[in-house]
């Protein structure tokens, strides 16, 4: 396979390793992320993606490996580094006592940009992120959508090459999401490289071209969203319902209709490339369950497949 030309990763990491005493957070992964493109990190908590966000970010010493931002050395260049990044952290940390406007002026001028040019930027970002009416509103009357707009808006006040975004739709409301998602996309248009974090498995089908999962410090998957579907899971999953614990003893009766079959405490999960065919599979058999559903195969399929059901504190 030829590698990437190396002016076209914007990150770069080999073996790259991050441990806080004796735990280690992150542990020797390899990254590269491509100019122009939307790349996610995808994982339980305590997997070590904002850990690998926080290096990439120049804010997190690297303890072992090699990162490459920009093409620089964040451990010797990272101030030059973070003046090209713009930063949406998972929780707003926007000033409520200044006016959504106020807010972009302030943060303009930690890039020592001059004056009259983040005027003009902080209207241009208003009007971008659909805050134009609400620019001399005090930030603590907005509601949380409009907070994650003022704080993205914020992000590219110093019109970054890339944008960092750890969870940025967490909380908010299916409608608010979905504004965010054209934002973000549109950014993307513009030739802005998306790096984000997300726990919501259909943000990174609508958002990511390439995505990694990390479980356990480690990076078990890398690729599109298609191809881990493709590598991991099935076209179509079949969602077989029985009378509570049935579902063992069924198992073994409908295994064979798809490639795997997975049993839950409330149903069977059949895995096949054809959901219908399946179905008719289980009527035709004299079986007869209590609900039945067929659906295509998801990145959600994929990600506990690769980490697991069990909840992680």
């Amino acid at each position: 396979m030829t590698e990437p030309d190396p002016a076209e990763q914007l990150v770069h990491a080999r073996g790259l390793t991050k441990r806080f005493g004796d735990f280690t957070a992150v542990d020797g992964i390899d990254v590269d992320v491509r100019r122009g493109e939307a790349f996610g990190f995808l994982g339980p908590n305590g997997a070590g993606k904002s850990s690998t966000m926080r290096m990439i970010a120049c804010v997190s010493p690297v303890t072992d490996g090699t990162l490459r931002v920009l093409g620089r050395d964040p451990a010797t260049d990272g101030a030059w580094i973070r003046g090209r990044l713009g930063v949406v952290p998972q929780e707003d940390s926007l000033d409520l006592e200044l006016t959504v406007r106020e807010n972009l002026l302030v943060y303009g001028r930690y890039f020592g940009l001059p004056k009259p040019l983040i005027r003009e930027r902080a209207e241009e970002l208003l009007d971008f992120v659909q805050l134009t009416d609400k620019r001399d509103a005090k930030v603590d009357a907005l509601s949380g959508g409009m907070k994650r707009r003022l704080t993205i808006a914020r992000s590219l006040i110093n019109e970054p090459e890339v944008l960092l975004l750890d969870e940025p739709t967490t909380g908010l409301d299916p409608q608010a999401r979905h504004v965010l998602w054209d934002r973000l996309f549109r950014l993307k248009q513009q030739g802005v490289t998306l790096i984000l974090t997300t726990h919501y498995m259909d943000e990174a089908e609508q958002l990511c071209d390439r995505l990694v999962v990390m479980d356990k410090a480690h990076i078990v998957a890398e690729g599109s969203p298609a191809e881990l579907i493709g590598q991991w899971s099935a076209r179509e999953v079949v969602e077989v319902r029985f009378a509570p614990g049935d579902h063992e003893a069924m198992a073994g009766k409908v295994e064979d209709l798809g490639s795997r079959v997975e049993v839950l405490p409330d149903r069977l999960l059949l895995y096949t490339e054809d959901g219908d065919a399946a179905a008719a599979a289980v009527h035709e058999r004299g079986l007869h369950p209590v609900g039945l559903l067929v659906r295509r195969s998801t990145l959600e399929d994929v990600f506990l497949r690769l980490t697991g059901r069990t909840l992680v504190d």
